[in-house]
């Protein structure tokens, strides 16, 4: 938890006032764009959720952004920034280096209003994205094997064809219209006084705390990003956190955040915190379990904060943007079992056995015996540092609660059997 007077301004000389620069992005910019695209998205829900509430001990308001056609908030932005084009840009067209959200955010609208749209991706993207992203409209390059390549062939691309480089996030229209969330937010749950955000490159963030900022009176606002990807994080703090590796919360795995939106982050935001991948998996499968709703990894950070900082927000009511719903079905399933074995109602048991008739079938019975449905079965003979007549089986199974199979585990080892719990990282 990081809070932002560590960012002391420069000392200003009585000889001569300082000179107030224009603000970037204004409450008024975020209204001027909220009327703009307001006919052209879905206005989703502000929900008060009792559950998540009572196991926080915090008044917990979600705003379910996965509910945008794109299942993702990036289409605020992405459309402020269309509608703000000269006829001479949109008959040009767009272009964006993107293979998350925006992509797809970008092409839906330019496509709605005529604009040609392109959008550069990594050869590495799967190819589910780009032909959602190409079911939008949009014209896919592959190009490179990292974003950052695929990023400079956009800028070339650019340059070449006099196409209008739409930026994810380090642009004042972006900006603002990702603040339109904050916008409704605040008017569908006045009461909410806190704001807990997710964070990758900044225009979610820069835009929400821009309008927190102008509330009556002003509400706090906490940014959140995954432990992997400290980026901004590193930036207002002036650590040197490591930046990679493999995240739940891909759509905010951003090595460098952007300029426009590291100032506006410095200004107006309190503090950021970080959440580890249990939290993050955890927050996932809660709001699938609790609210019935699917979200991508980024889309949960901010209740993993809740969740991973309770004491932090106790007795607040906080807001929180379930920012995406775009996450793979296999990877999702992955997110629940993993959640089930937590929990205790799906484990794997190491038993050692005797080669010997029966042997199996005498440790299922006790299984039957507590009421355990066993899923799967595997048996080693040949890989193991046991003697020859020995060995291994490990058993799926299904229980009811973390207390159940305990119940198990006391069982076996009752009737002589050395049993021993495989668990997660």
């Amino acid at each position: 938890m990081v809070s932002r007077s560590a960012q002391e301004a420069a000392p200003v000389t009585p000889s001569a006032a300082p000179v107030q620069a224009a603000p970037i992005v204004t409450i008024d910019d975020v209204r001027a764009a909220h009327a703009r695209i307001s006919d052209r998205i879905v206005r989703t829900p502000t929900m008060i959720s009792r559950t998540l509430s009572q196991l926080t001990g915090a008044t917990v308001y979600l705003k379910f952004e996965n509910l945008q056609f794109t299942a993702a908030y990036k289409e605020r932005g992405a459309l402020n920034t269309l509608l703000q084009l000269s006829d001479e840009a949109r008959a040009k067209g767009v272009i964006a280096a993107s293979a998350g959200n925006h992509a797809q955010g970008l092409a839906y609208h330019a496509n709605r209003l005529g604009v040609p749209a392109t959008i550069v991706m990594p050869r590495t993207t799967p190819i589910v994205k780009v032909v959602q992203t190409e079911g939008h409209g949009a014209t896919v390059v592959l190009e490179g094997d990292t974003f950052d390549a695929a990023y400079a062939h956009a800028r070339e691309l650019e340059a070449e064809r006099g196409y209008t480089f739409v930026h994810p996030f380090d642009d004042a229209r972006v900006i603002a219209g990702q603040g339109t969330v904050a916008l409704e937010m605040l008017e569908d749950a006045p009461d909410i006084d806190t704001l807990i955000v997710p964070i990758g490159g900044g225009g979610l963030i820069s835009g929400m705390a821009t309008v927190a900022a102008a509330a009556t009176p002003p509400v706090e606002v906490v940014g959140v990003q995954a432990e992997l990807f400290p980026s901004m994080y590193n930036k207002l703090n002036g650590t040197d956190l490591p930046c990679a590796g493999d995240t739940l919360a891909e759509g905010i795995a951003v090595k460098v955040p952007g300029g426009l939106t590291s100032q506006l982050v410095a200004q107006l935001v309190r503090e950021i915190v970080l959440v580890d991948e249990r939290h993050l998996e955890e927050s996932v499968s809660a709001l699938l379990q609790i609210e019935k709703t699917v979200v991508e990894g980024a889309g949960a950070a901010g209740l993993a904060a809740l969740m991973s900082h309770p004491e932090r927000f106790r007795g607040k009511t906080v807001g929180i943007v379930l920012c995406g719903g775009n996450i793979d079905t296999r990877l999702l399933a992955n997110v629940l079992l993993r959640d089930l074995a937590r929990s205790g109602r799906l484990a794997r048991l190491r038993i050692r056995l005797q080669d010997q008739p029966g042997a199996l079938f005498n440790v299922a019975r006790i299984f039957d015996r507590e009421r355990v449905n066993i899923i799967e079965v595997y048996h080693q003979r040949v890989f193991t540092t046991l003697p020859a007549k020995g060995l291994i089986t490990d058993i799926e199974c299904e229980t009811r609660d973390a207390l159940h199979l305990h119940r198990l585990i006391e069982a076996l080892r009752a009737a002589g059997y050395e049993t021993t719990q495989v668990e997660l990282a």
